[in-house]
């Protein structure tokens, strides 16, 4: 133990350097020698698990997916089936097929029966209850050969598979086909609803007389604002592509002649005018900041004295790091080639340098989904 003894320690004539914690740490005689230890070794076993955790959650995504793709969640909603049965229509071996169902079981997705059957476990089923949940589960196998080399996404080198699917973020009104505003405007819509749901539970609408969606989509969250409602008006903004889709559900919902349709891109010219509170839902992170401080700047001249803005995406930790915000959705937005998970503080002052305040931020009841951060134009 020589080689410790030259380190710094409590109480010695020597100052502590900056990380020699870490150090220590990170030398094999030190592991061994705490791992000696009933505490140290405790530690150890704590901290090894905690890193094939981390290591093996790619595994563990992937076993996500083949549950998904070969719909074994459905088939197992009625009831446990045997490995055997569950095989042969998918053209699987028996025993690659149990080797499936007990990973599923192991992530506790599944339960193994005594009589060596798989039933869904709550967690199984509860996927099936998300909406959208299955389509962003498929949808994430291009986000994974992305992240197939990391250093690449961080060094911006070559062209990624997201960047490919959402190609709305670097264009202008226009310029992206129909049938591609379609393909991301529909899988938008399923994964907003829950979106919209938290959204509306952070703030009321009491006292708004018109809501203006901007990059609304198909109209899921204004939708569900003029659902609960009844006498709010509305208006949604999103290129000409998707506007058919916003068409065809707010006209099948309760909403029906209380909407106007925009199609335009909010990077050309004012925005319309005439509503008293005007929502970004999950906009500002497909964004750098420079189009960012450009929105807000629009916002808040299309707004009235008084007027309301709200903010809904997920967002980063900042000095208490988030897994969603700092480790998913960062590297999500790096793959598509623009915008960023932002924290709560980074989005109150844009909102507040585009003139907004008070802004405030509000608790959210599930930061995996959404945040919430509001402001109001000074009267």
């Amino acid at each position: 133990m020589r080689a410790l003894g030259r380190l710094p320690w409590p109480g010695g004539t020597q100052m502590p350097r900056r990380g020699w914690f870490a150090r220590l740490v990170a030398r094999p005689e030190a592991q061994a020698f705490w791992g000696r230890l009933p505490v140290g070794a405790a530690l150890a076993r704590r901290d090894g698990s905690e890193i094939f955790e981390i290591l093996q959650g790619f595994v563990a995504s992937q076993v996500l997916l083949a549950l998904v793709e070969l719909d074994l969640l459905n088939a197992l909603l009625p009831g446990p089936e045997a490995p055997e049965a569950l095989a042969r229509p998918r053209d699987i071996a028996p025993d690659r097929m149990t080797a499936l169902l007990q990973a599923g079981a192991a992530l506790g997705l599944l339960r193994r029966q005594r009589d060596g059957r798989y039933g869904l476990a709550r967690r199984g089923a509860a996927i099936l209850g998300v909406p959208g949940l299955t389509d962003m589960i498929r949808h994430d196998v291009a986000f994974y050969r992305d992240m197939a080399d990391p250093v690449a996404v961080l060094r911006e080198t070559g062209e990624t598979r997201l960047s490919k699917f959402w190609p709305y973020v670097l264009g202008d009104a226009g310029e992206v086909p129909a049938a591609e505003a379609a393909r991301y405007s529909d899988l938008m819509a399923r994964s907003q609803v829950l979106v919209a749901e938290d959204t509306l539970r952070s703030v009321s609408l009491r006292g708004v007389t018109r809501l203006m969606d901007i990059g609304g989509g198909s109209g899921v969250f204004l939708g569900a604002a003029l659902g609960r409602y009844r006498g709010l008006q509305g208006a949604l903004l999103d290129l000409p592509g998707v506007i058919p889709q916003a068409e065809s559900r707010l006209g099948r919902e309760v909403c029906a002649g209380r909407v106007a349709l925009h199609g335009g891109s909010f990077r050309a010219g004012p925005l319309p005018r005439g509503a008293d509170a005007i929502s970004l839902i999950r906009v500002l992170y497909d964004h750098d900041d420079a189009t960012v401080a450009d929105l807000l700047a629009r916002v808040h001249a299309a707004l009235p004295p008084g007027g309301r803005l709200i903010v809904s995406e997920p967002m980063a930790g900042e000095d208490r790091p988030d897994r969603a915000g700092d480790l998913y959705f960062a590297f999500y937005t790096m793959a598509m080639g623009t915008g960023r998970a932002r924290s709560p503080a980074r989005v109150v002052a844009l909102c507040r340098a585009a003139g907004f305040g008070p802004v405030r931020v509000h608790r959210a009841r599930r930061p995996y989904v959404t945040r919430v951060v509001t402001g109001v134009k000074a009267r």
